[in-house]
């Protein structure tokens, strides 16, 4: 990093953590924000070996962070090959992910094993988005909830298996996606709480009650709001109705459109705001590819142009990018840049503990952030200080 080309960029409107700058500039070096300028201000020297970027008086914000993906570009985690992360971390920033925890399946213990070892020994490279963890989603899960997650490999909650699978991973497992209804005295929520990783309910079939006890033992996130897990009912409003009201979560959310509709990302909206939404796209290996047949937790998946699902039509991931789910949530009743930039980038750099490194366009920071357009089209790419995409 140290002989990193320094970047430049002027002519933008740049969302900083406090506000928004109008001719603003930036200065990027070794990786990092150096300096940010407003009014047409510029740096009193800048190094010899500097590019310079003209925004154009486009926007600059935070790179996306997702944190829950399965897979891009015909790779999946699953895989456990460095090639595979490596083709991920590469895709991603075309739709302006810069960082993403590489989001594991309930499988067989061993595939499971192979894969986090896999994310212990990878280093993120220059000019790709960076591996910052890893999701665990499973295999402590409720089978009714299942969704595209194989049944045959649902275990219960195991703070033994689970420290074995944390050691492994060289402790970078950061989110894990659990039922709360089978942890029934609490100790396994409370263990992962109190170890520092963020717990998710997820492919559960508990109401509100059983969500209020999860919270009371640490669960302070949801897993793919609406999908796999109990709706609103007239005498339990179920997980769903229970994450509008309860401060303590924060919730990830398939903007899609298909996983969930696009009326009920605006009731959703309506009820929590910015500033509990969590944006991910849950994507499997299709994504990027044509429409056709793939495979997802060794199961097979057919995907069409818009969605990926199971033999039986249940859906399976998505092939959704970052920056259309961004689009979608862009174009409900009162949301704006800010309220995307909440929802993609400081809500989940703060829910994984990492905001004090990325999420925000802020001094000191890694120099992860977009230019876009007003309607959120991707003109370039930046990964820790390194143009990792230029648009068309």
């Amino acid at each position: 990093m140290a002989n990193q080309k320094s970047l430049y960029i002027k002519n933008a409107r740049i969302f900083t953590e406090t506000q928004v700058l109008s001719n603003g500039s930036l200065l990027i070096e070794n990786g990092k924000i150096k300096e940010i300028y407003s009014n047409n201000q510029q740096p009193a020297q800048m190094a010899e070996e500097v590019e310079i970027i003209d925004a154009l008086n486009r926007n600059v914000i935070p790179g996306f962070i997702d944190g829950h993906i399965h897979g891009a570009d015909s790779a999946d985690v699953m895989d456990a090959t460095e090639e595979a992360l490596d083709t991920m971390a590469k895709a991603l920033p075309k739709e302006g992910t810069t960082s993403f925890l590489a989001t594991t399946i309930t499988q067989a213990p061993e595939n499971i094993d192979n894969a986090l070892i896999n994310v212990a020994n990878y280093q993120s490279k220059s000019g790709q988005a960076d591996v910052i963890g890893v999701h665990l989603e499973g295999p402590f899960i409720e089978k009714s909830k299942a969704g595209a997650q194989p049944l045959e490999y649902i275990m219960e909650p195991n703070i033994e298996q689970f420290q074995k699978w944390q050691k492994l991973s060289g402790d970078r497992i950061k989110t894990i996606t659990l039922a709360p209804e089978h942890d029934t005295d609490g100790s396994f929520i409370s263990y992962l709480y109190k170890s520092g990783v963020n717990v998710s309910a997820g492919h559960t079939g508990t109401g509100l009650e059983g969500i209020k006890k999860a919270i009371s033992h640490g669960v302070r996130q949801v897993t793919h709001l609406c999908n796999a897990m109990t709706g609103i009912h007239h005498r339990d409003i179920g997980v769903v109705g229970a994450t509008l009201q309860l401060e303590e979560l924060r919730a990830e959310l398939i903007a899609d459109g298909i996983h969930v509709s696009l009326e009920m990302l605006q009731l959703i909206y309506d009820n929590m705001g910015s500033e509990r939404l969590i944006l991910i796209t849950d994507a499997m290996r299709a994504k990027c590819l044509q429409a056709g047949n793939y495979e997802l937790g060794g199961q097979p998946v057919i995907v069409t142009e818009d969605r990926a699902v199971l033999e039986d039509g249940t859906l399976a991931g998505s092939i959704l990018k970052m920056h259309q789910g961004a689009q979608n949530m862009l174009q409900l009743n009162d949301v704006t840049m800010e309220n995307v930039i909440e929802m993609t980038s400081a809500n989940p750099a703060k829910q994984l503990n990492v905001f004090d490194q990325k999420g925000s366009i802020t001094v000191g920071k890694d120099a992860d952030m977009l230019i876009v357009d007003d309607a959120l089209s991707i003109q370039q790419t930046i990964c820790r200080g390194i143009v990792a995409y230029k648009g068309e």
